[in-house]
């Protein structure tokens, strides 16, 4: 078994459905594209694939279906040099999906359907206890089972793991908070995605205080470090990213340069 990683992702699989048009349609409405390709995303996955790369030992842990595109998932982690001892499959749901549209000028519109991501949860994560406790990082977002990032981060926690959890995707499910997770994060990096209105939203549910400048986004990173972050990266799209750390509490702010989006959706495994 892969206990020797060094970072240990818990996290989501979308298998890309994209089609390129001179423009989004409007609801009813049926236009011509003139490009579509599949591709491989979820933010777990992402983010599993961005550290093989960069040359750390990974493993994933996460859920596909058994199912074409979950297959050819499980073949490109393998591709990438990922470990997939905790990469399972199930029959109770297709691989998760998400069908994209992108117009000429970058923007897009998304429907994801979670599918076998939100049947990984604690029997699952009980497998991979061993390499999850013995990794020099944990990586968690929320396009999971918030219980399933919530029993990671907890693992995490009590072996003393450095945590980096991407917020994005906050929300409150059944009644629970997702915000109880940020007490676990005292030796951890959170990110907190504020690039678009929902994500916004988003940083705001964490908070309860709207990013709109700068100084905004400031403000926010001070509070999650009140609430038990080590360190907190805001990101701003256009404005860059604001960072705070709890060895260093003055708000930095990295610009960013200015750049034409060929496409916003973000999708690192495409080759």
């Amino acid at each position: 078994m892969p206990e020797d990683v060094s970072v240990v992702v818990v996290g989501s699989c979308m298998t890309d459905l994209v089609s390129q048009a001179p423009r989004l349609p409007k609801a009813g409405e049926t236009i011509h594209g003139h490009k579509f390709f599949i591709g491989f995303g979820g933010k777990g996955a992402n983010q599993c694939v961005q550290a093989a790369r960069m040359g750390a030992k990974t493993a994933m842990v996460c859920k596909v279906g058994r199912d074409v595109f979950g297959n050819d998932y499980i073949q490109n982690f393998k591709n990438n040099g990922i470990s997939t001892a905790y990469a399972e499959q199930t029959e109770n749901a297709a691989t998760g999906a998400a069908s994209i549209i992108v117009n000429d000028t970058g923007e897009n519109a998304i429907v994801i359907v979670a599918g076998a991501n939100m049947l990984l949860g604690q029997e699952e994560l009980q497998r991979a206890q061993s390499a999850i406790v013995n990794a020099k990082v944990l990586v968690c977002q929320l396009e999971i089972n918030p219980d399933a990032s919530l029993q990671a981060l907890r693992m995490a926690k009590e072996n003393h793991v450095t945590v980096m959890f991407e917020a994005a995707l906050f929300h409150i499910v059944a009644g629970q908070d997702d915000r109880q997770g940020l007490g676990l994060m005292g030796n951890s990096k959170v990110k907190a995605a504020t690039t678009r209105q929902t994500d916004a939203q988003m940083a705001e549910l964490l908070t309860g205080l709207s990013v709109i400048a700068v100084e905004d986004a400031s403000r926010v990173g001070l509070e999650l470090l009140s609430k038990g972050c080590g360190s907190v990266i805001v990101t701003l799209g256009p404005q860059g990213c604001v960072v705070c750390q709890s060895t260093n509490t003055a708000p930095k702010h990295i610009p960013t340069t200015a750049v034409t989006a060929a496409d916003t959706t973000v999708r690192l495994q495409l080759s």
